[in-house]
């Protein structure tokens, strides 16, 4: 069974996922079907190494933090928008060193980052550890630094390393 599907959840979900972007037909469920397989297979070539949680009890407060930060954020970035020209904004980079070095604690830590509006990640230094994040409204460096490492670097290290 795991060599057909060795991911079920995943091509579980990309088939739900396929019938609910297109028309509810056998002919609909029988290509997701197979594009889910081969999805499954392909992810199953790449062999990604399977994340430890330590402290998995920590996750959703990590998404409920996250989900406030992007409304909070989505409020800045359509007041910023809706001023226009009133404030003069600066963008800026801000270079963050790292502690994390776990690989899904900063691919989440990425996803966080960029999926909140005003903050892009631009760059990520293995050997250095140091994170270089793209900011719309840049009022303070070391604010966005203690802001990363302590609201979310922090906790994907519990749970994570």
């Amino acid at each position: 069974m795991s060599r057909v599907l060795p991911y079920p959840l995943l091509t579980a979900s990309l088939i739900v996922m396929w019938m609910m972007l297109n028309a509810f037909s056998l002919g609909h469920f029988l290509l997701g079907a197979v594009v889910a397989i081969l999805a499954g297979r392909a992810m199953a070539a790449l062999q990604p190494s399977k994340p430890k949680l330590r402290r998995w009890q920590l996750i959703p407060f990590l998404i409920g933090i996250v989900l406030l930060d992007i409304l909070r954020s989505n409020i800045a970035v359509a007041s910023i928008i809706l001023q226009g020209r009133r404030r003069e904004r600066v963008a800026g980079f801000v270079a963050i060193p790292l502690d994390l070095r776990d690989r899904t604690g900063l691919a989440v830590l990425a996803c966080i980052v960029t999926s909140t509006p005003g903050t892009a990640w631009i760059e990520y230094g293995a050997d250095s550890g140091v994170l270089l994040i793209h900011v719309l409204d840049l009022v303070d460096e070391e604010a966005w630094v203690t802001l990363i490492k302590t609201r979310y670097e922090a906790m994907l290290m519990e749970i994570f390393e």
